[in-house]
């Protein structure tokens, strides 16, 4: 016998705070009486299985419209009945109010909320900073799924984001379609993920990330950062610098801007770790969640890809990819820029999910973005641009040591696609955006040129560490402010919606 937490049956609104208002009123009727109900486990007093289910939102539309046919998100694209399981509405409050506004304003239709069928696994009720190995005994550990839903991974996959779930929908006799990219149990794993691979709460990721693959990056990130957090009496510079208001890293250590007489949030020493996560993550908060986190992804496309499956499930409004590449043309010099318009992709990471014959578009706004910044902050306009920055094919491979195959079978490739550099990550980066409907771009920075001579050596690479990584990094937040600048739905590019898309952003 299951005891079962309080179910809600089905209400309709057709106001967005309404909608949200139930949406967390029975997720937090369920997780509640899930801790309630592990506290009482952990005190012996639990004799049989609890459940609790995570709310869902449906509407059934009878045509397909929209106000503003602009916009790639917000709109069911025909007519039909769209169903997801929602989990964490106080970390996506605002994401959950303008989906819902959407869906009512361009359909005319009221919101359906209940409690669904899907089971929320103690683990994630529990939230990201609870350890059971901690409080429980290694029996009393193994003896949990006798008594709680645990995570069931056949739930958890990304056949929508894939966009193979149509042949599932086909078998179905109700055949509703989704209305989300991620189902609940999807985002609570990545929500988990994140905290154990980044060291920090997904509270604090921002909507603009830029990843890196050289922790020099990091270190001149955490020193602006921390200096922008200190008091000015200079009233320009303080008003630049009070449109951050914290700078928190690994351990969650919570820096506040000293230039604020109050804040939101309180200062916090956190953790202070003994060695970093395999991929450290910093933010530089704003009140809004505008603000830009970074995040040292290391080495390789499957880091690349583990870190973006996780951060994609927050909806952020772009990521770029800063990092170093080897430069493959006789006339680019260390230190020059590499704007990608394209990717040769020879990462294997992704063809299972995303085939590498599929194009991944250059983005008008991100490209244009970064040109600016570049332009901004090296002082090179217009023509003389071609001095410093080159555009053109990245090629990204899963061989680091890609240099020591034959010449004419390395280069074959290579001058057909016409690449002028070749990393181990931006490729996969820009696909999985492709992938999950994020904004993408890459800026790369010329550290070797291997073809023609110039290897990554130890003094020239600390040589070119020094003279261009404030610079790039510079560029990279320049280019976010940019982008911040333009509305959500102008950076939710069409380029990045299929014809038969979920409705959510």
């Amino acid at each position: 016998m299951v005891e079962e937490s309080k179910n809600f049956n089905p209400r309709h609104y057709k106001n967005a705070d309404q909608v949200l208002a139930a949406v967390k009123e029975i997720y937090e009727a369920s997780t509640g009486f899930l801790r309630l109900s592990f506290d009482d486990y952990c005190k012996g007093k639990k004799s049989k299985k609890v459940r609790a289910y995570y709310p869902y939102v449906r509407v059934k539309t009878i045509q397909a419209r929209r106000f503003d046919s602009r916009y790639s998100y917000g709109f069911a694209p025909r007519p039909g009945s769209y169903f997801t399981t929602v989990t964490r509405p106080d970390l996506f409050e605002e994401y959950f109010r303008e989906q819902f506004r959407l869906l009512i304003k361009n359909h005319d239709i009221s919101i359906e909320v209940g409690s669904s069928d899907t089971p929320i696994p103690l683990h994630f009720a529990l939230g990201e900073n609870f350890h059971l190995e901690q409080d429980l005994g290694e029996d009393r550990v193994n003896e949990l799924s006798d008594y709680f839903d645990v995570p069931n991974l056949n739930i958890m996959d990304d056949e929508i984001a894939n966009g193979t779930y149509m042949t599932m929908i086909c078998q179905q006799d109700n055949n509703e379609l989704p209305l989300s990219l991620f189902t609940a149990p999807r985002v609570d794993l990545s929500l988990q993920r994140l905290k154990h691979y980044c060291a920090t709460k997904p509270e604090h990721f921002q909507n603009y990330v830029l990843f890196t693959n050289y922790q020099f990056y990091i270190d001149e990130f955490v020193k602006m950062c921390q200096e922008m957090m200190g008091y000015s009496d200079n009233p320009d510079i303080k008003r630049q610098r009070m449109e951050y208001t914290a700078f928190v890293m690994p351990g969650d250590r919570i820096i506040l801007n000293e230039n604020f007489d109050n804040h939101d949030e309180k200062a916090n020493e956190g953790v202070r770790l003994s060695r970093l996560p395999q991929m450290p993550a910093y933010h530089l908060k704003r009140a809004d969640g505008s603000g830009i986190t970074m995040v040292n992804i290391g080495v390789g496309p499957s880091n690349a890809k583990t870190i973006t499956d996780h951060v994609a499930v927050l909806r952020p409004h772009a990521w770029l990819m800063l990092g170093h590449c080897a430069g493959l043309r006789q006339s680019q010099r260390l230190g020059d820029y590499v704007l990608a318009h394209g990717y040769l992709r020879e990462d294997q990471i992704l063809d299972e999910f995303l085939p590498p014959d599929i194009p991944i578009p250059a983005l008008a706004e991100i490209q244009q973005a970064l040109e600016q910044a570049v332009a901004s902050v090296t002082g090179n306009q217009g023509y003389d641009l071609k001095k410093i920055m080159r555009t053109g094919t990245v090629a990204t491979t899963d061989d680091r040591n890609w240099e020591l195959k034959s010449y004419i079978t390395q280069n074959r490739r290579l001058s057909q696609s016409r690449a002028i550099a070749l990393d181990m990550e931006s490729g996969t980066i820009a696909a999985n955006g492709f992938r999950f409907r994020v904004p993408y771009g890459t800026l790369l920075c010329v550290s070797d040129k291997p073809l023609h001579g110039q290897l990554k050596l130890p003094g020239m690479a600390d040589s070119f560490y020094r003279e261009r990584v404030e610079q790039h990094l510079k560029i990279g937040l320049l280019t976010m402010t940019l982008l911040r600048d333009l509305s959500p739905s102008k950076l939710h590019s069409r380029k990045l919606r299929s014809f038969d898309e979920p409705a959510f952003q």
